[in-house]
């Protein structure tokens, strides 16, 4: 299966694509869609929209996922947010993939198997999983992967269980 996972933010929204049977994944994608912080607020998320169309017109993911809000300390922070996901999952139904939603919790215990894992360990653990020769340098950008891997795996597994009970 193909999984974008996206990392939303309203100055840098990370992207990964992985082609995953579950176990095992490989990286086909990722990157980091950047907006200007001066732009109007709809000008940016404009551009998120344009780039998100564009990754799935040219990657084609059958899936994505993508990280629920977590609770902010900045009520103004955790609102443009928000808006950048409401437009991350606007654009996901418009192409018709599946979409499932994780807590930044779920994710990091799927990939590095502790839900407190620091940014530098999800990059590793990234890495490790998806057999780099190096980390992928934007934390945006493997946050995204780690989002993609843990629904792959979240996926798969339901798959398997699904076959399980109907023999």
């Amino acid at each position: 299966m193909r999984v974008l996972g996206i990392d939303c933010g309203s100055e840098r929204t990370g992207y990964g694509v992985v082609d995953s049977d579950g176990l095992r994944h490989r990286m086909v994608v990722a990157g980091v869609i950047k907006t200007n912080p001066r732009w109007p607020f709809e000008r940016r998320l404009m551009e998120i929209a344009g780039g998100l169309r564009e990754l799935i017109r040219e990657h084609k993911p059958e899936l994505a996922a993508v990280e629920e809000v977590f609770h902010a300390v900045n009520a103004k922070s955790a609102l443009k947010l928000a808006h950048v996901r409401g437009v991350a999952l606007l654009v996901v139904g418009e192409a018709g993939l599946g979409l499932a939603e994780y807590s930044p919790l779920e994710v990091k215990m799927s990939v590095v198997g502790y839900g407190r894992a620091e940014k530098t360990q999800v990059q590793m653990m990234v890495r490790s999983l998806l057999g780099l020769a190096e980390v992928v340098e934007s934390l945006d950008a493997s946050d995204a992967l780690a989002v993609a891997i843990c629904h792959a795996t979240h996926e798969s597994t339901s798959r398997r269980l699904g076959m399980q009970g109907s023999r």
